[in-house]
Order: C-alpha cells, then structure tokens, then sequence
C-alpha cells in the first residue's frame, strides 16, 4: 500500500524515506558499538531541544486546538518527557551491563559462561498521535536512545504547528543519520509505517494499529502498538466517595478526555450512584467553575471530532439515557466560536449505545448500574481488554479480586492515569488496547536485541558429557538423569 503514490505523497518522497532510512542505518553499523558516552550525549541533547524550546512547542500545541492549557501542556508534554530522559540518562549504565545466566549442568563446572548482552537494534520508526504530540514522541525517544538507536519520526497530521515545530528544532540539536523528523498526511503515514525499521512503536487508535501491523508484517519488522480501549473504573463500596470524585474528574477532564487511559466509565451499585454523580458533579464545577474562557480547560482538537462526540450524546439520548451537563457558570456553548465541551455524564446507558462500544476520547462519563463488584469484574471480562483499570476502595479482599480475575494493561489503584507516570513501571496494553511496552528499563530492552553469548571451556565437553559418537554409558547416564523425579 505505501508504494501508490497519491497527491501528498510522490514515488520520489518514498525514495527519500527510504534513502534516509537507508544511510541512516549504515551509519549506524559502521559505528558499532554504541557507548554510553554516546548515549549520554543524545539524551542530554534531548533533554535541552525541550528546555530551549518548551514554550514555544506547548504554544504550538494550543494553536492545534484551538485552546490548550498551558500549564496542562508544561506538565503532561514538556516536564513529563524531560523526566523520562532524566530517568533514562541516570540509568542507561547500569541498563547496558551484560545479564550473566548459569549454564545448565554440567557446563557451569566445567567452565563454561553464559550472558546477556543488550544490543541497539538499529533504527526505530516512532508514530505518535495527536493528542500528546510532544510527550508521545520524547517518551518512546527517551528509551530509543537510551537504547543506542536511531529514529525516524512522524508526528501527527492532526497537530501539523507541532509537528512542523519538531522538524524544525531536531536538526539545531541532532545530525540528520541520528534522528530524521518526516511530517504529513496520512498516506506518508502508511509509506512510513511499511518502511523496513528495525522496530516500529505506534501510539493511537487501535483500527489504525491494525493497518501498521499489516504493513510491519512484510518486512518481519518488530512493533510495539500502545492503543485505546474503554478504560473502566470499579467503585468499591469502601470508596472515599469525595476523593474518588475529585481524582477521577481530574484524569477524565485533563486534555479534555483526550487521553487514551482517561477513566472511560463507571461501574457502580445502584444504591450509590447518586451520589457519586453528585460528587463528581461538584469536583468538576470546582476545579473548573468556567470553561469557556478558562485558560486550565482544553478544547476538542478539530470539528470532526467535536462533531463525533455530539454524536455520541445524541445516540445516548435517543435510546433513552439521561445525561447531566456539567456546566456550573451556565455558559452558552451552542453559539459559542469554540470546540471546548462540558463534562457530560451519561446515566441509563445501555450497551448498544456508542458511548458504551466506543472509545469515548473526550469529557463524556457513562455510569453502568451493576448488583456489586463481582458483576463489575464479570462486565469488563465480557469486554475488550482495556488499556488501563481503576479500583478505588479500601477493602483489601476486594482489591485482589479485582486484580487478580481482569487483564488489562495497567492498574492505578485509588486514582487514574498515574500507573503511566511511573517511569519503573512497563507501560503497555493487552489485546486490542496494545502489545509490548516501554519505559524505563522495560523499555530499553524492548528497543534492544538480548543477544545471546555462550562461552565454551577448553575441555572438550560434548566428550566428556558423551554428547557425541560413539556415545557410550555417560551418555546413557545423562539422558536418564532428565527423566528423573
């Protein structure tokens, strides 16, 4: 699929993808190995594109939207990636060092040594969304280079300012054979993605992850896919129902529900759903009193999108949901000139609804009513794998049976979103929310190859083990010792 030209995309712009991915894997191998050195410098390099050009990249950002906080755009994008390549880079000596394996008897007493050696793979095609146009970028690159790779890059059509931002910052800070910055639509996407990499990482939509799969395929090309899915949250009656509240709306309306792991819906008893409603209710008119011309609150990204999530409210009230807008200064959004949306909590839901077989991706909430918790876990057992669970509770009994019978990517327990933030933990999906992971150290070995070196002893082993002809009673004496008890 990506050798069809189109409008936006020529045979000669393949050629040059191509090319580039071609001289700058050359010089990678010319220049085995990569050392720590090397490596340090990258990540401090890195580390200064983002302090130098911080501001500039979160203005971009909001220019994208139409309104994106600042402060928002600081935290989750600029401070969150600098920390990931702070992490990487006091780390990456101790990640390099070989992983010493016990040969099996009687190899290990005859002298024999085995090891793990963490080598780069080459280079790496990095796809990031739109969402988090900076930090889905940076975070991946902070274990790419950490690594000893080299990377290609193609940000989003969807944010072209920030996306045209990162083309042109990277070559003030890298040469053009470490890390390459392609931008354009969606046929450059594809191209890119069936380029033969070393390894692929994509971020996004998991109907998209499906298409990079594909095209990673003819060329065996190893991918890691960080996809969606419909991240649920179970509310233990033990909950702290006010910080629930307060904690769920702060992951739900950050980037304005545009985070693939934001709290998707709600699973509750009927008995306490008023009056979680309620208090989430009141911790998103107290955080965000306006919305319309709060500089905190982000807009929807474009009109298509704006216009897929009324959807989603209107199949939700026309199959009989009741929703709540949560709209505390009574602002008049209908004829506002602004993609900004409301918190809107969906009760009622049914499953055929959209807001329940879809990624939700923005500031709506459904509330699904179920008997107790070993009907929430039976729910989304039903379900697609989710990219992230929630359990907010404080019955021990009642935690591990939730984390013990779901599967999901990750778990944040008493809040939302926050297991991403964890640099030591591996960050990753499950079925269709995503396979592999990154960060920290899980995240280096993913972009490194565990090569395999074995050391023989100068005795001859494979003669005193009877491992070769004329075999003889030693080699009788070892193939029954496998068979013992």
């Amino acid at each position: 699929m990506a050798d069809q030209p189109t409008p936006d995309l020529t045979q000669t712009d393949i050629a040059a993808m191509r090319a580039s991915l071609s001289v700058m894997r050359q010089d990678f191998m010319e220049n085995l190995p990569v050392g720590s050195a090397i490596r340090k410098d990258r990540l401090r390099r890195a580390v200064a594109l983002l302090v130098d050009h911080g501001e500039a990249l979160s203005s971009a950002m909001s220019e994208d939207f139409g309104h994106r906080s600042r402060e928002q755009s600081m935290l989750t994008d600029i401070n969150s990636s600098i920390m990931a390549l702070k992490h990487a880079l006091s780390h990456v000596d101790s990640w390099m060092r070989s992983d010493r394996r016990k040969p099996l008897f009687p190899l290990g007493l005859l002298g024999a040594k085995a090891r793990v050696d963490y080598q780069p793979k080459g280079v790496v095609g990095i796809i990031a969304p739109w969402n988090y146009p900076v930090s889905m970028v940076m975070a991946p690159l902070s274990n790419v280079l950490a690594a000893g790779n080299r990377a290609m890059i193609k940000p989003s059509e969807f944010t072209p300012r920030t996306a045209d931002m990162l083309k042109q910052v990277f070559p003030s800070y890298f040469d053009e054979l470490e890390i390459d910055v392609v931008t354009g639509g969606a046929a450059v996407g594809a191209a890119f993605a069936a380029l033969p990499f070393d390894h692929i990482i994509f971020t996004g939509a998991t109907g998209i992850g499906r298409h990079i799969l594909h095209a990673a395929a003819d060329n065996l090309t190893p991918v890691t896919l960080e996809l969606g899915g419909k991240s649920p949250v179970i509310i233990g009656h033990s909950a702290n129902i006010a910080q629930m509240a307060d904690r769920i709306v702060t992951g739900k309306m950050m980037n304005a529900g545009q985070t693939c792991l934001a709290p998707d819906y709600l699973l509750v008893t009927r008995d306490a759903e008023a009056a979680i409603v309620d208090a989430i209710a009141a911790a998103a008119s107290t955080q965000y009193p306006t919305l319309l011309t709060n500089p905190d609150y982000t807009a929807v990204v474009n009109d298509r999108h704006h216009a897929r999530l009324t959807g989603y409210l209107d199949d939700a009230r026309a199959k009989g949901a009741t929703i709540r807008v949560i709209n505390p200064a009574n602002e008049d959004f209908a004829s506002a000139n602004s993609r900004k949306m409301p918190l809107h909590i969906v009760t009622d839901v049914t499953d055929d609804m959209q807001v329940m077989q879809e990624e939700i991706f923005g500031p709506i909430l459904p509330v699904v009513r179920i008997a107790d918790t070993a009907a929430a876990i039976d729910y989304v057992n039903r379900r697609e794998r989710p990219l992230g669970l929630y359990y907010f509770g404080s019955d021990s009994t009642e935690e591990a049976m939730v984390l013990d019978r779901t599967i999901s990517g990750g778990v944040t327990v008493n809040d939302v979103v926050f297991h991403v933030a964890m640099e030591d933990l591996p960050f990753g999906g499950s079925g269709s929310s995503g396979m592999g992971h990154y960060h920290g150290f899980d995240g280096f070995k993913t972009f490194s190859h565990a090569k395999a070196v074995y050391r023989q002893p100068k005795l001859d082993v494979t003669k005193l083990a009877g491992m070769k002809p004329p075999y003889n009673a030693t080699t009788a004496k070892n193939i029954a010792r496998a068979f013992r008890k």
